[in-house]
């Protein structure tokens, strides 16, 4: 993969797929700059302490990043256990921020991966409220949006990701165009991560023992990051706007 030389910033970096993408990253030649919450484990060219919760926290490490963005992998995110305001400030809000916030400081060829989930694939099933908030111009206004159209806490992180697959959608062609930046999802199935028991309880044990014949096993954040580097690297240069499952099968399961 064409990865030498170039800086990247991951965010959700401390732990799970974001520190094996940072890893892999690194290993391949690239600079890579890490954004958490929490102090990262593993050697990196930089590090930002940010909240993605929170604008201001958001844009006062934009504010540390480098002036030249070569690839953003979004990656940071918080489990549906989590308050439903939480999920979509982190997971949603605070990622569309981030990227909008870093999109000028990308050249030609840029590259942004989202994380999304194989949760996220009944978004065609809520397709217009999706574009409805897609369509709010900042994290404010998603917020006001929220507010009049409330998530359930029962359904939000599988919302939130549907929303991110149908922002990417929307936005990755106007952005690919006007500024030669090209943005996609991967969409993971279970991962052996530490918040992997978060989800057991957030979908419960039924749903859980009744899907495990359709997989083998969860995947480890290691399978999961090579996908990531690659929609990174100028090997994946005419990609842009996709939704790519890394589920082991598990989508086509349910075909």
């Amino acid at each position: 993969m064409k990865l030498a030389g170039k800086t990247i910033v991951v965010t959700g970096v401390s732990s799970g797929i974001g520190g094996e993408s940072a890893r892999l990253l690194r290993e391949r030649g690239a600079r890579v700059v890490g954004i958490d919450r929490n102090e990262p484990t593993i050697s990196l060219d930089g590090f930002v302490q940010a909240d993605l919760s929170r604008t201001e926290a958001i844009d006062e490490a934009v504010r540390a990043l480098p002036e030249r963005i070569d690839a953003l992998a979004n990656v940071a995110g918080v489990p549906g256990t989590a308050p439903a305001d939480l999920v979509a400030r982190v997971n949603y809000l605070g990622l569309r921020h981030l990227t909008q916030a870093v999109l000028g400081r990308m050249p030609q060829g840029g590259s942004i991966v989202n994380v999304a989930s194989i949760l996220g694939a009944e978004w065609p099933a809520r397709l217009e409220a999706h574009k409805a908030l897609a369509a709010t111009r900042s994290f404010e206004a998603g917020l006001e949006h929220l507010a009049r159209h409330p998530v359930a806490q029962d359904s939000c992180y599988q919302y939130f990701k549907e929303a991110l697959i149908v922002w990417t959608f929307t936005q990755s062609q106007p952005w690919f165009l006007r500024h030669g930046v090209r943005m996609n999802c991967v969409a993971p199935g279970p991962v052996m991560t530490p918040i992997l028991g978060d989800f057991v309880t957030m979908l419960g044990q039924e749903r859980v023992s009744k899907d495990a014949h359709r997989m083998k096993r969860p995947a480890l954040a290691d399978e999961i990051a090579p996908v990531i580097a690659f929609l990174c690297s100028e090997d994946s240069r005419w990609v842009s706007g996709i939704n790519l499952p890394v589920d082991g099968g598990l989508a086509s399961t349910y075909v």
